[in-house]
């Protein structure tokens, strides 16, 4: 038996009213801010120049859009589930309801690698970013104070803690826990701010680029021109030369930038504190991905444009928009010292919504009984999961102070882009077995779209290596241990059929 969660009973936990339930507060304008809060932020300031460094040069804008079609076709699906099952949880519920609970467990499990492991190395991030603002003004944090313990200084001093890591983890902890719509109007603010500079930099941007820097716009793979006229056998193209640019280095840079839209669907997991969720759902889903994809490659076509795509290899590294201004366009400091401070902002929002996101998977979790009942219980004032918050405080506060950003590398894209996969492939499984269900919303060209979104998310996840390939699969056994040691005993959807039989 799959043991699924039946529609009926989900429509009716979303029906829910009162204590013990979140509180419906969110517009279809929070959700779209929502969405753009946590698209924008890391991927787009740091992963573009690496993507181009290492990848695919001039032609990441062809990255960003083929990154952008994979979610957009993922995320046609999550708008007909969003609107239709209405409920916290995203990807994990849905699953729940049409492929069962294995599926559900493996899908709850993966997305603490995309919200909890992302909110760390976010936080992480932003320390690093908060220092080089600081330094813009002659102060800077002790090395010690701002560092794992795990790294060491060039000049031989030894890291303690991040505490500005930390900090930020704890701050943004404690505005979930007060209210969701006061954290939604904290993030629409940030929105606005990181929107507006983002914008500024395409505008003065524009006019200096040098078309030199374009040419030519796909760089040329010697290797992948020998494998396609056949003087290469695939395994030495693919173990040497796959994803060094040409065309298989837009598919391994959409992987990198893939990483710049994931959050759209945490959207999805307010679904049930919207105030009319099977119309708005939709509305914040795809209209922040359309948004967030118009600026990515105008943004990616000007950063580009105005260095060359080898300097982000040594020179630029995580601070590329910011050596692109100071190195080519003079005059424009202050507009450097603004995009560390959209940074900055950038960071919080999505640290913001991947705590929220993840606190919601949980607290639908808890509901079904695969995770302790702590975690869905609700604040008795601010009808927010507070104890959920307060544990994952911990957890990410604890990752975020004392481990390098760098240990978990790619591994959040890789495990989101598994959960789309099986969103895609939900939704074609829901069709059939629930064909008369209510759907305000409707992913267009079944089954056709949804295969290819499938794909597409299949292609990204190899452009990301074997290695990534290796720890997802680690964390995947991990997380089979704790459902057969605990999660199994307490499912009451499995209980439930359990005494039936």
């Amino acid at each position: 038996m799959k043991f699924k969660k039946p529609l009926d009973s989900l429509l009716k936990e979303a029906s829910e009213t009162g204590e013990g339930t979140l509180k419906r507060t969110l517009s279809a304008g929070n959700l779209v801010a929502l969405g753009i809060g946590a698209i924008i932020g890391a991927g787009l300031f740091v992963r573009t120049a690496a993507a181009a460094a290492d990848h695919a040069g001039p032609s990441v804008t062809l990255s960003f859009i083929l990154a952008a079609v994979g979610c957009g076709l993922a995320g046609l699906c999550y708008a007909e589930f969003a609107s239709m099952i209405p409920i916290a949880g995203s990807a994990y519920t849905y699953s729940y309801a049409t492929m069962g609970e294995v599926v559900a467990w493996v899908i709850g499990w993966d997305l603490v690698l995309e919200y909890a492991v992302g909110a760390a190395t976010v936080s992480i991030a932003w320390s690093e970013y908060l220092n080089k603002l600081l330094e813009t003004f002659g102060v800077s944090i002790p090395y010690a104070f701002c560092h794992s313990p795990f790294q060491v200084s060039p000049d031989g001093v030894n890291g303690m803690i991040n505490l500005p890591a930390l900090f930020i983890v704890a701050v943004l902890s404690l505005v979930l826990i007060k209210g969701t719509k006061e954290s939604a109007n904290i993030n629409g603010i940030i929105v606005i701010l990181k929107v507006a500079i983002v914008v500024v930099f395409i505008v003065i941007g524009w006019s200096y680029m040098n078309p030199v820097n374009h040419a030519p716009y796909i760089p040329v793979n010697i290797g992948e021109q020998e494998f396609f006229s056949g003087k290469k056998h695939f395994l030495d193209y693919f173990e040497n030369d796959f994803g060094k640019f040409g065309m298989s280095g837009i598919v391994s840079g959409a992987g990198v930038v893939f990483f710049a839209f994931i959050g759209f669907d945490a959207v999805s997991t307010a679904a049930q504190e919207a105030k009319n969720p099977k119309r708005d759902m939709p509305i914040g889903i795809l209209v922040s991905l359309v948004i967030c994809t118009i600026l990515y490659v105008l943004f990616s076509h000007v950063l580009t444009g105005v260095a060359n795509y080898h300097e982000f290899a040594t020179a630029g590294k995580e601070a590329s928009v910011a050596y692109a201004i100071e190195t080519y366009m003079h005059g424009y400091g202050w507009l450097s010292i603004l995009i560390t401070v959209a940074i900055l902002a950038g960071f919080s929002s999505v640290i913001l919504v991947m705590l929220l996101g993840q606190s919601r998977v949980f607290f639908s979790m808890s509901k079904d009984g695969l995770v302790p009942k702590v975690f869905s219980e609700v604040h008795p004032k601010y009808q927010t999961p507070y104890k959920s918050n307060l544990i994952f405080l911990v957890f990410v506060g604890l990752f975020a102070a004392f481990v390098p950003g760098d240990v978990v590398g790619d591994m959040t894209s890789i495990g989101t882009l598994f959960a789309f996969v099986l969103v895609c492939i939900g939704v074609i499984v829901m069709r059939k077995s629930d064909p008369n269900t209510p759907r305000p919303f409707r992913t267009p060209w079944m089954p056709v779209l949804p295969i290819i979104g499938a794909l597409a998310c299949i292609l990204m996840m190899i452009g990301l290596g074997k290695h990534n390939w290796e720890r997802l699969i680690v964390w995947m056994l991990i997380g089979f241990v704790i459902y057969f040691s605990y999660s199994i005993k307490h499912s009451v959807v499995r209980n439930k059929e359990n005494k039936e039989i």
